[in-house]
């Protein structure tokens, strides 16, 4: 069935060389006829075709079953259980501030007032790293935990007073930050704390994701080092190793989603893009938010969906998908059948002889695109 499809496509190609652009401005400059009619017959050896039945929608499920399972053998060997906390402490910095007092001791001690705040009060770890008490001048600091300074505060202070009590607490928090930029509510700085701070919980801190979001492709950036979160895997699949600690420094950058986008084209009510979402998006949904087939032209065997594949990897420069709706199982399998971004929905007034003429211009805009989202990225 398949070769079949493709002779009719291949002898079909010349057709639509002779310049009858099924597209509004789907002609493409700088290509010669004869060069682009012997292109396109190369190109079009390399398109596989299949039909939307039980069978394609069963492989489906199975391949989101396998990386499902693949993710939780993953995190099972890395041990992953989400991320350990326990033991996380926090490591003071410069810019700090400690309030310190000592028991039975109230003239080391500095009272609270009114009008001032423990923070405008309290010490400041100084650019040297160190904070001076009574009895205790440049005690190191920074990089040290609460804990730790409280140790040194005890040892030196111990010097003029027995056994002595002190207590240590971080009022102002000044000294590390994470940021979280993008497409979120209320992107800013955010600072590191004595309670863990995690990749999900800034994003929280954050008011989430807005509708112009992409859930998957949420850069996070420490240092000289940038790696895609696939947030999407993380609520959809409990896939936990896309979670980070974050540390001084670190970005999480949330992009839009102008590419996640599907085209809807040819005999529908309204032709134009429908987004996909975080929930997915099915070929039933598609149709339904472009107003469906116009039934008065639109043959409803002729609903293609062209899915572009890395030819370098793979050897294949496309899938085409076609499915038969003029039953009522082909709803079902409408609503089953799940597209990508960058997805091509088209929908024939003639099975093949209006596909023919259309692929042949289909074909050559996925590169075209390709080009112009590489120039965007620069």
């Amino acid at each position: 069935m398949a070769q079949r499809y493709k002779t009719f496509i291949a002898s079909a190609c010349f057709l639509a060389m002779s310049g009858c652009t099924i597209i509004p401005g789907g002609h493409f400059e700088g290509l010669k006829q004869g060069e682009q009619t012997e292109n396109l017959e190369k190109e079009l050896a390399k398109v596989n075709i299949q039909l939307i039945d039980s069978a394609l929608i069963s492989q489906q499920k199975d391949l989101n079953k396998k990386t499902a399972a693949e993710i939780g053998a993953s995190n099972s060997s890395k041990n992953i259980a989400g991320l350990d906390l326990s033991n996380y402490e926090y490591k003071l910095g410069v810019g700090d501030v400690l309030t310190i007092g000592v028991w039975d001791h109230p003239e080391l001690t500095i009272p609270a007032a009114v009008q001032r705040t423990a923070e405008f009060d309290g010490f400041r770890v100084q650019a040297d790293g160190t904070i001076t008490y009574a009895y205790a001048p440049k005690v190191p600091a920074a990089g040290k935990t609460v804990a730790e300074v409280r140790e040194e505060l005890v040892k030196r202070l111990s010097r003029v007073i027995e056994d002595p009590q002190i207590d240590v607490k971080v009022v102002g928090f000044r000294s590390q930050k994470a940021y979280v930029t993008g497409e979120v509510k209320k992107p800013g700085v955010y600072p590191v704390t004595e309670t863990p701070l995690t990749l999900i919980d800034a994003l929280n801190q954050a008011g989430g994701l807005n509708e112009r979001a992409d859930w998957k492709t949420v850069t996070f950036t420490r240092g000289n080092e940038t790696e895609v979160i696939r947030l999407d895997d993380f609520y959809s699949k409990g896939d936990i190793s896309q979670n980070r600690l974050l540390q001084h420094g670190d970005i999480v950058h949330v992009t839009r989603n102008d590419q996640r986008n599907v085209y809807v084209l040819g005999d529908v009510k309204r032709a134009g893009t429908v987004e996909v979402n975080r929930y997915g998006l099915n070929l039933a949904e598609a149709l339904s938010e472009v107003g469906g087939i116009d039934e008065r032209s639109a043959d409803a065997n002729g609903i293609f969906v062209l899915r572009k594949r890395d030819l370098e990897k793979d050897g294949v420069i496309a899938d085409v998908y076609q499915l038969h709706a003029k039953n009522v199982a082909a709803l079902v399998l409408a609503e089953q059948f799940e597209l990508d971004p960058q997805d091509i929905v088209y929908v024939t007034s003639a099975p093949l002889a209006r596909w023919n003429k259309v692929i042949s211009l289909l074909l050559p805009a996925l590169t075209t695109v390709d080009r112009l989202q590489d120039i965007d990225n620069q």
